[in-house]
């Protein structure tokens, strides 16, 4: 069992939860985590890049010389590649760059990074997270409370608008509801500040399919 201790807002320890080891006790596999990370960075990527070739670029339908007799190289338009204004040789063109990714394997994952997160001592988990009033001020205090300097990761049970609010004007501070959780973001982020209720949803999340994978490894 994998026990780990509770603070408030404040900074003030309470009580200590216990985890499921399915989620929060996996063996790390750098090879699945680097798989997933890259996929998903590649899903981001727009590829909308584009450039002309010779034969997009408009003009150059007239030969700039006579072949001969003139003293210099010859040519056949004045669109190819080495000319100013000429077309672009291997230059981008629009594609689709994104990868699958098998949910079971997103969700082995993040069951990596978590479980290494918990072994290094990188995870607080908060009973609440308190900023009434949206403010910045008020997100840094709870930060500097719990003694988190390092870029972090805000996890609530569901979208906060007043947790996004306070946290969005702070240098590497990132929020996510407990359901948009992934691979990516975790190993971007130092630290993961999660709530209580936003630990029990990812259990439930992802602790049935992992259950499920034990079973057909059997």
């Amino acid at each position: 069992m994998i026990n780990i201790p509770t603070w408030d807002s404040s900074g003030k320890e309470l009580k200590s939860i216990a985890l499921n080891e399915d989620l929060f006790g996996a063996p790390m596999n750098q090879a699945l985590v680097h798989q997933v990370a890259v996929s998903r960075m590649a899903n981001a990527r727009q590829g909308t890049a584009s450039t002309k070739t010779r034969g997009m670029v408009s003009g150059g339908g007239a030969k700039p010389w006579r072949q001969k007799h003139t003293g210099r190289a010859r040519q056949g338009s004045n669109r190819a590649p080495h000319w100013r204004g000429g077309g672009v040789v291997f230059g981008p063109h629009p594609r689709d760059f994104s990868q699958k990714i098998p949910k079971k394997m997103n969700t082995g994952a993040i069951r990596c990074i978590l479980s290494q997160k918990v072994r290094d001592n990188k995870i607080v988990v908060v009973d609440d997270i308190q900023v009434e009033n949206a403010k910045t001020k008020e997100m840094h205090k709870v930060l500097s409370n719990l003694k988190i300097e390092t870029p972090t990761l805000i996890v609530t049970e569901q979208s906060r608008p007043e947790v996004i609010k306070s946290s969005k004007n702070i240098r590497r501070v990132r929020t996510l509801p407990a359901k948009q959780l992934n691979a990516l973001d975790l190993l971007n982020h130092d630290k993961l500040l999660i709530t209580v209720d936003a630990v029990r949803l990812a259990e439930k999340l992802w602790s049935d399919m992992v259950n499920t994978n034990a079973d057909l490894k059997e």
